[in-house]
């Protein structure tokens, strides 16, 4: 183990990398298919259910603040009350049982019992050693699950704990900055990163009129101009925000040690290119429109 630190960039390309293998199943029909069979086909009672599964049999509030930028109506009208179709153990089971039939389908078999895969697996898990639970709910609760024999389905298993480890120290630096949930997803889709408009709507819950108000309340504090797009000012807030959370994100990077971090990044990259290649996200998923 090595406790110099690593350049954060370093930690914030490695997490893109494995973000994108975790994120695979969110838009694939095999987690459709699989709550489906269980009686939940809402897709978006589908996205409530296996990811707030790992904390138990929560009511909306918990999960509203755990995902932060989802309107708290749209949660409500799903949970609790699709823990009355299914159970966050069956939920859990469902999307093993999705994420290895995803994975299969986007890489292929030769891939998923690979050497390469072995290995990826074994660096993201070191990585997660050094994830902390403290003021981490979605990262804490995934980290009480146990890890998957497969290799393809460990991989996947510590990405997702890498990607919720950072995502529970993204919100606080979001907290930190006075974004709400809608004017984080605003202010990260004028970077051009973000998701479009479209899929903020359909997933999200909120309305075009909700997005045009935020767009007027960044204005007010100068963080977008009079075309929604980023002010210097408001570009400089994304940065720090970025930057903030690379800081609180650093200690599972610093454990796996800038070696490490480099092979697990080509790794995951080659395995996320061919997910992508595979038609693993929808064309128009990002953008400023």
């Amino acid at each position: 183990m090595t406790t110099a630190a690593i350049d954060a960039r370093a930690g914030r390309r490695c997490h893109n990398a494995l973000n994108s293998l975790h994120s695979t199943h969110y838009f694939s029909p095999d987690t459709g298919r699989e709550l489906s069979a269980l009686g939940v086909t809402d897709p978006r009672a589908v996205n409530f259910a296996v990811r707030a599964a790992a904390l138990g049999p929560v009511g909306a509030g918990a999960v509203t603040a755990a995902f932060y930028n989802y309107k708290h109506d749209l949660v409500a009208r799903h949970v609790p009350a699709v823990w009355e179709t299914v159970t966050p153990q069956q939920a859990l089971a469902a999307r093993e049982r999705a994420v290895d039939a995803t994975l299969r389908r986007l890489l292929g078999e030769v891939t998923v019992s690979s050497a390469e895969m072995s290995e990826a697996a074994a660096l993201a898990l070191r990585a997660a050693e050094a994830c902390s639970r403290g003021a981490r709910p979605l990262y804490s609760a995934h980290a009480d699950l146990p890890v998957p024999d497969a290799p393809h389905l460990a991989l996947w298993h510590a990405a997702t704990l890498l990607r919720e480890h950072r995502g529970d120290g993204h919100l606080v630096a979001l907290a930190a900055a006075e974004l709400d949930g809608l004017e984080a997803l605003v202010t990260h889709t004028a970077t051009g990163r973000g998701l479009a408009p479209k899929w903020v709507f359909s997933t999200r819950g909120w309305t075009r009129e909700e997005w045009d108000a935020a767009v007027d309340r960044l204005r007010g504090r100068g963080l977008v101009d009079d075309a929604g797009e980023l002010t210097e000012r408001g570009a400089a807030l994304r940065d720090g925000i970025e930057q903030e959370t690379d800081r609180l994100d650093a200690a599972p990077y610093t454990h796996l040690g800038a070696e490490g971090v480099a092979r697990l990044t080509d790794l995951a990259s080659a395995l996320a290119r061919t997910a992508v290649g595979a038609g693993a996200f929808p064309a128009d998923l990002f953008g400023r429109r």
